[in-house]
């Protein structure tokens, strides 16, 4: 069966070219996987950062849709814990309306920033996770008018007309959304880019047992999201992934967040780095996928059949944006029929 692909896009700051704003670079990126036959196109969002330039995708979502003809659209995703469910269900509501059949809601736990961020966006209050199961529960039964006739919610009104709804997402990187969304009757994607020790198969038959335990019928939609750079050869991919590989031992390592380096710069200081944090940048390697387009076509199809899920997301950081657009344009080509 054939895969169905997204295009995780984080708005990465390019190093090159470094005169072209990141959302152009989206923009364009988005238009090329549309022509590209992609499925989805999922925007990211991070705040207070130098690295990422999406803080608001629900924004960036309904420009992309406009300059697109096909290829569904969507948030990869909102960091529901910032926000009000009931403005979250009127914005996408909104957005699938303008662009029928095409908007995609997938949400988040993570704060997607720093601690400075999450308190600015809390202000007056104060930011906090803890209400996020409530918070992702409500949000479903706001979209799709389900809520108790005893709640104080109730006939609350989210657009006028005919109601319209996203297709509703749920994104983790382990097993802890995993029960959570097959209990709300959200689909799930598994974020396998983020850590080197990538959550276990088995977390796709927790959710479908989930799903199926909360009553839902029909079979959810489920797909992974990984790391791939595709290139001439296994080299040549190592070779140009290495920026985004230093970035992750810096900032996950070290705290310390700085502009993606060059290839070689990348490489000339991983060579300064203490034993154990080169260990970690060969482990984050190891987890990535990389190679020529025929040898990450034959593990995008191993990792989608062990995960039971023929859709998958790609996630992609380069230097130069021409390398990451070639990249799109080598799995598209050997995926895709």
């Amino acid at each position: 069966m054939t895969l169905k692909l997204t295009a995780v896009d984080q708005s990465p700051v390019q190093g090159l070219p470094g005169d072209v704003s990141p959302v152009a670079l989206s923009v364009d990126l988005a238009r090329a996987c549309d022509r590209l036959g992609y499925h989805r196109y999922w925007l990211a969002e991070h705040h207070n950062s130098i690295n990422f330039a999406g803080p608001c995708p629900e924004i960036l979502i309904s420009h992309i849709a406009a300059h697109t003809e096909r290829i569904r659209v969507g948030s990869g995703g909102v960091m529901l814990t910032h926000y009000s469910p009931y403005k979250v269900a009127e914005q996408f509501s909104m957005l699938e309306t303008l662009y029928p059949n095409r908007i995609d809601l997938g949400i988040g736990r993570a704060p997607g920033g720093d601690a400075q961020a999450s308190h600015a966006l809390a202000y007056p209050s104060n930011p906090g996770h803890e209400d996020y199961a409530e918070q992702a529960w409500l949000l479903q039964q706001l979209l799709h008018g389900t809520l108790p006739n005893d709640h104080p919610y109730q006939g609350l009104q989210v657009m006028p007309g005919p109601r319209v709804s996203p297709q509703t997402w749920m994104l983790g990187s382990s097993g802890g959304s995993a029960g959570l969304a097959g209990q709300l009757g959200m689909n799930m994607c598994l974020a396998l880019f983020i850590s080197p020790t990538p959550a276990p198969a088995t977390v796709m038959s927790e959710y479908k047992q989930a799903w199926r335990d909360a009553g839902h019928t029909g079979e959810p939609d489920t797909s992974i999201a990984v790391a791939a750079l595709c290139a001439d050869s296994r080299e040549e991919a190592e070779y140009l992934a290495a920026p985004a590989i230093y970035w992750k031992v810096k900032a996950f390592r070290q705290g310390i967040r700085e502009v993606v380096k060059s290839p070689d710069e990348a490489l000339r200081l991983k060579t300064q780095l203490p034993p154990s944090e080169q260990a970690f940048f060969d482990a984050v390697q190891q987890s990535m996928i990389l190679g020529s387009a025929e040898e990450c076509a034959e593990h995008i199809n191993r990792i989608a059949d062990l995960y039971q899920t023929r859709e998958v997301g790609i996630v992609t950081v380069t230097h130069d944006y021409r390398h990451r657009l070639r990249s799109y344009e080598r799995l598209a080509r050997a995926l895709i029929k």
